[in-house]
């Protein structure tokens, strides 16, 4: 699977003051200390930019085209991890970029590959993290484009050993369906050093047989390899690309079904590689579709095109089935267990408030796919979300718990009565992000049976945290969730209460008539707010809201008993105990209070003492009242701590950190309280004197062995070149720095014989059109011939729709009485056609579906091979890709299709009389009750060295490129 980056580390550099130094090489200490995450010593790690141009964009949809791109680029990744390329190449995915229409059309020039390329690599140079520890900073670019960049049929463009390089580290390619990850791994084999299969080395041989550097790319999916040659030519080069060292982060793409084909029908994939409309062929059947994927358009579904590879692993081919390495095969129970998988993200909804912090969510589906036959349901959440408009309310403070409460006051009845609802925080932290109510006239508690709005405070107590869905989600008093910011006690975020002061007095007033009688103001910001009698009155407490006036206690001259209530958004706790009134809130106020007493007896006086802490800058807005001015603080410089070492052995430095510390209570604070003028010099010291301990191999525990038994099971572990530190941690160095043998991190295991089994193929299609026929499979005994139990029957009876049409009158092409195609009368479709000649050839032609099973595979692969055109080197054209069937070309200068024949044909490419165009191939076609012979033209072999190898390309660079 594809991995990234997952964090930015710190950069190297020189900083102005000593302290600055000390931190960098700290940061520098730890960088170099850092654990590999996923990749093991040896392994290179290729970081890709993709850049996809909006062609892409669009031809997949905008909802899709993430996940077609990365399961792509595990293509890709698999390519090079397969052995025979003889290196551990890891192809990583740090970044992907999608290009809008005016940026993609800038880029590509039609009919210019050069240009195009240049553009390409320019622009992936400008999107270069210029820090090269950020989890985007990526070593090599690919860019897919839809577009034609080239002659007709190019498919690659790429600067050879441009790997690292800060503007030759890139690929154009480009991209029609899950081939072109073929395309992508030769093009990126070429900026690796790699040159084509038998152009400049000895191994054209091997082209044939699917090696991904082959001029031709006839690679498939279950048919490539790395060519000997271009595993030499890997190593070559492979150790100077310094880039590839460094170990990839981890990145959170969506997870991906194991097999590709999963999430993709054969409908799906034919739509990729030939355009919009294209399905699968269903004109004719085939033994096995999982063979070679063949498609056609509904405008003329007779009219049959491949590019002569299998379908993806994981296809569905039948109820039940699968495609695997081109085989329709049963899914085993275990095969069947479908675990869900995440769709992608929706985009952010609205906020929940238009200030004072809200909440917007997105969400996503377990639907890709949905889970089935008993698989995991997807792991972790359905949605996520965020803080919106943080920002303060501009207007006065409001109550967002009291709104919803409020709201309740002209239509919700309790008891059969209407009330005044007012906020209640359940004493219960499992329940405050319920709504619960506090009827102002009768005291009860109502559960209003909903949660509160997203974005409500959890607690009275704690102005910062919010309810999302039912569930407290702490946030700091920085405005970010989970964070343990606090504010001080005057409300600094992360304060020292360094600019906090406590304002106290007693105020004493005797009344002189009735009526509320003001004592003092309390103002807003105010925070632990206390106020209390100061001995037996018979006067009663009252206090209101200065800006609307308004009473938060005992309003129209009532006498409240003890009690906790919420106002003004905050908690007070009022009680009366003796006779002696207090008030206490945490606050902060957000309204100025005043502070009021009720009369009771005119003759007797009331003493109230009152304290609270404000801010600083608070402070000129206080009159007639007490401060405590506290001491000037004094402050010092301390040491604080020493410097990493800037070495884990063999003698390093450190130096002395000094910082701010407050005398009074030995607390260290911000540097600015101390003078900068008089702080220390730094000290050094060595440090790590002892010698460095020299590196060893040491290996994990063997995994798991691939196979229970057969001839192929192997179990790989992890071996690390590690390095003992003298704190006792380990760190992995690379691997030339062990010395002695390297220890094995493949072995062989389970290699006995497997027990044996029946193995059924599937049903091959019924002998007849219509009527009673017979179909067959084919029943081995695997692998030896000592199956127990009965043999799975190989010949069953099939109908088909009672024969009804008439006799046959007459052929309806002229091509019919050509000997040559005489196999065809097997295909229904074919046999309708030509339905007298076959009728004809009737009583010396075997009956086609009653041959031998192995016979039939013999058949069938003897057929594809022959259907398929004979290509000759011509170095005035290009090289083609994975499509190599549809990119022939005819003389009318249209695509080449084929019907998808099965069966042996003698002497296709070697009748010179019965053929049209002797000498040369030639395919079948059968559309709209007429058949066709189309000439094929050969398709060339490109000159790996240059950008192009037409006799009217553009001006050569003088960097060499490869075509393909």
């Amino acid at each position: 699977m594809l991995s990234a980056r997952e964090s930015e580390g710190s950069q190297f550099g020189v900083a102005a003051d000593l302290d600055n130094v000390n931190d960098n090489i700290g940061k520098r200490l730890d960088e170099t200390l850092r654990q590999r995450r996923h990749a093991k010593d040896g392994d290179y790690n290729i970081e890709v930019l993709l850049g996809v141009d909006d062609s892409v964009v669009r031809f997949h949809g905008k909802e899709h085209v993430q996940n077609y791109l990365l399961t792509l680029m595990n293509i890709v990744n698999e390519i090079y991890h397969d052995k025979s390329l003889g290196a551990h190449v890891n192809v990583v995915l740090v970044r992907m970029i999608m290009l809008g229409y005016a940026k993609s059309i800038s880029l590509i020039e039609r009919g210019n590959p050069s240009r195009s390329l240049e553009n390409v690599c320019r622009w992936a140079n400008s999107q270069q993290k210029a820090n090269p520890n950020h989890s985007e900073h990526h070593d090599h670019a690919i860019f897919l484009t839809r577009q034609d960049f080239g002659p007709a049929g190019m498919q690659g463009y790429a600067p050879v050993t441009g790997m690292c390089h800060p503007v030759r580290s890139c690929t154009l390619n480009h991209e029609d369906g899950f081939s072109s990850a073929f395309v992508v791994a030769h093009e990126t084999g070429h900026v690796l050093g790699m040159e084509h299969d038998g152009q400049g080395n000895r191994c054209g041989d091997e082209t044939s047989m699917g090696s991904v550097m082959a001029p031709l790319v006839q690679a498939a999916f279950h048919r490539f390899h790395w060519s000997r040659c271009s595993g030499q030519e890997l190593k070559r080069y492979l150790h100077s690309y310094d880039c590839l060292l460094d170990d990839p982060f981890e990145h959170d793409w969506p997870k991906l079904p194991e097999l590709p084909g999963i999430n993709y029908s054969m409908d799906e994939q034919c739509r990729f590689d030939f355009g919009v409309g294209y399905k699968m062929c269903t004109a004719f059947r085939t033994f096995d579709p999982c063979k070679q994927l063949w498609c056609s358009h509904p405008d003329n579904p007779f009219f049959c095109k491949t590019k002569k590879g299998p379908p993806l692993d994981g296809t569905e081919c039948g109820p039940g089935k699968w495609c695997y390495q081109g085989h329709c095969l049963w899914k085993t129970s275990e095969q069947l267990r479908l675990d869900g998988n995440w769709g992608s993200w929706s985009k952010l909804g609205s906020c929940s408030r238009t200030c004072g912090s809200g909440v917007r969510f997105r969400t996503r589906q377990c639907n890709n796919p949905v889970p089935a036959n008993g698989g995991q349901d997807c792991p972790g959440v359905n949605y996520e979300y965020q803080l919106c408009n943080k920002e303060d309310c501009p207007r006065r403070f409001e109550d967002f718990r009291a709104q919803q409460c409020q709201q309740r006051n002209s239509y919700y009845e309790y008891q059969r009565t209407k009330h005044h609802w007012l906020p209640y925080e359940h004493p219960d932290s499992i329940k405050r992000c319920h709504l619960y109510c506090q009827s102002k006239e009768m005291g009860g508690v109502v559960y209003m049976k909903q949660l509160v709005h997203d974005g409500t405070r959890c607690s009275y107590k704690d102005p910062y945290s919010i309810c999302v869905r039912g569930e407290c989600v702490k946030v700091g008093c920085d405005k970010e969730i989970g964070s343990n910011k606090v504010d001080d006690k005057c409300g600094v975020c992360g304060g020292d209460n360094s600019h906090c002061r406590t304002v106290k007095g007693t105020f004493t007033r005797t009344p002189k008539k009735s009526g509320y009688l003001k004592m003092f103001d309390i103002p807003s910001g105010s925070r632990h707010v206390f106020i209390q009698e100061d001995e037996v009155s018979p006067h009663i407490l009252a206090v209101k809201n200065q800006a609307t006036g308004h009473y938060i206690l005992n309003g129209k001259g009532d006498k409240s008993k003890t009690k906790v209530f919420i106002e003004l958004g905050i908690e007070w706790a009022y009680t009366l105990e003796d006779d002696i009134e207090t008030l206490h809130t945490d606050g902060p106020l957000h309204d100025p209070v005043v502070v009021l007493i009720i009369p009771r007896n005119n003759s007797t006086k009331s003493t109230l003492t009152y304290n609270y802490i404000i801010h600083e800058d608070s402070l000129p807005t206080i009159s007639n009242n007490n401060v405590l001015q506290e001491d000037v603080h004094a402050f010092e410089w301390a040491l604080k701590s020493w410097s990493q070492c800037s070495k884990p052995c063999d003698g390093g430095f450190q130096y002395t950190k000094y910082g701010c510390r407050r005398k009074t209570d030995n607390k260290m604070v911000h540097r600015n309280y101390c003078d900068a003028d008089k702080k220390p010099k730094s000290i050094r010291r060595m440090c790590n004197l002892q010698e460095c301990t020299l590196p060893v191999w040491t290996a994990e525990e063997w995994e798991h062995c691939t196979k229970s038994c057969g001839s192929s099971g192997y179990q790989i572990r992890t071996v690390r070149c590690v390095q003992m530190l003298t704190d006792g941690r380990n760190r992995s160095v690379h691997s030339k720095y062990c010395t002695g043998e390297h220890l094995e991190n493949r072995q062989a295991c389970n290699r006995k014989p497997c027990p044996a089994q029946w193995k059924t193929g599937p049903w091959l299609e019924c002998s007849v059109t219509c009527g009673e026929g017979i179909e067959q499979r084919q029943v081995r005994c695997r692998p030896s011939d000592q199956c127990d139990g009965e043999k799975p029957e190989a010949t069953r009876v099939c109908k088909r729709p009672p024969c009804g049409d008439g006799p046959c009158v007459r052929d309806k092409s002229i091509f019919c009485q050509m000997e040559v195609l005489a196999r065809y009368c097997s295909i229904p479709g074919y046999n309708k056609l030509c339905c007298e000649s076959c009728s004809k050839r009737s009583s010396t032609l075997p009956p086609p579906f009653f041959a031998g099973a192995a016979e039939m595979e013999d058949a069938m692969a003897e057929a594809d091979h022959e259907m398929t055109p004979t290509h000759q080197p011509d170095s005035t054209s290009r090289s083609r890709g994975p499509q190599a069937n549809r990119l022939a070309r005819a003389k009318n200068n249209k695509p080449s299709a084929v019907t998808p024949g099965r069966g042996k044909t003698k002497g296709v490419n070697s009748s010179q009389k019965k053929t049209p165009a002797a000498g040369r191939p030639y395919r079948v076609e059968a559309s709209h009750n007429q058949l066709h012979l189309i000439q094929s033209n050969p398709i060339a072999i490109s000159n790996s060295s240059t950008a192009t190898h037409s006799s009217d390309r553009a001006a050569k660079t003088p960097e060499r490129h490869a075509a393909l």
